[in-house]
């Protein structure tokens, strides 16, 4: 997907981008591109591959979820930057919070943050474990948001406790999400959850299936979740 097309498949979406915002998504791209050569940040490197798998893939959950209003989102995991770094190009009022484990993503996000000049932007260096038992971000969050962290069962005991009640927490999956949300029925409402739909859809030429899992809080996650860090891993929830 060279950027005519991204710029032409997003506007079939509603999503109309200004010269300013496609410049920051090229920077984006140039920088992500550079400091992989430093650290492993991404396996996609080419341009055409980062635009459609990276960039057009993060904003899919826009599709979905109504950005326009005020968002105060949290991503858990975000690697390079997906999905909320192309999600606040896009829709620059969108508060966003995002916590990682390696110190040296933060880093690179940090640079990032301030080469595209990107405002309300927090980076955390943390354990999700951790981070979903800080009282100031413990159910503080309208939206929260994961991309190929997980199994959903696992998932959902790291970014449930972080969404407010009446907040909302998508799942970006494969083509394996459906059975990940068969295996997470259990673990769901334990966690203060509701399953409210899963959408299926296609990249762009037929590049992969994608699948979206919104789930609603519909009350507060029990205090003894989530667990101690790998806990959740080693024994997921049922």
């Amino acid at each position: 997907m060279n950027q005519e097309q991204f710029h032409h498949q997003l506007a079939r979406q509603g999503i109309t981008l200004s010269p300013a915002q496609l410049d920051q998504f090229e920077q984006y791209y140039r920088l992500l591109a550079d400091w992989n050569q430093k650290m492993n940040l991404t396996a996609l490197t080419e341009r055409e591959e980062v635009y459609l798998k990276h960039f057009y893939d993060s904003l899919t959950v826009a599709f979905y979820y109504n950005f326009r209003e005020p968002v105060n989102l949290v991503d858990v995991g975000a690697g390079a930057g997906f999905p909320s770094l192309p999600l606040k190009i896009c829709f620059p009022h969108v508060q966003v919070t995002i916590v990682d484990s390696l110190k040296k993503r933060i880093t690179f996000l940090e640079h990032l943050v301030q080469a595209l000049n990107l405002d309300h932007v927090r980076l955390y260096h943390d354990r999700a474990e951790h981070f979903g038992q800080l009282p100031e971000h413990r159910e503080q969050y309208d939206l929260v948001l994961a991309r190929a962290v997980a199994r959903l069962n696992v998932l959902s005991e790291l970014c449930l406790p972080l969404a407010k009640v009446k907040g909302t927490f998508i799942a970006m999956k494969g083509a394996k999400g459906k059975e990940e949300l068969q295996e997470a029925q259990g673990a769901i409402p334990k966690l203060g959850g509701e399953i409210k739909d899963l959408h299926q859809l296609y990249l762009p030429g037929d590049e992969g299936e994608r699948q979206l899992i919104i789930l609603h809080k519909v009350r507060p996650t029990p205090g003894k979740y989530p667990r101690q860090p790998g806990l959740p891993a080693k024994k997921p929830l049922k």
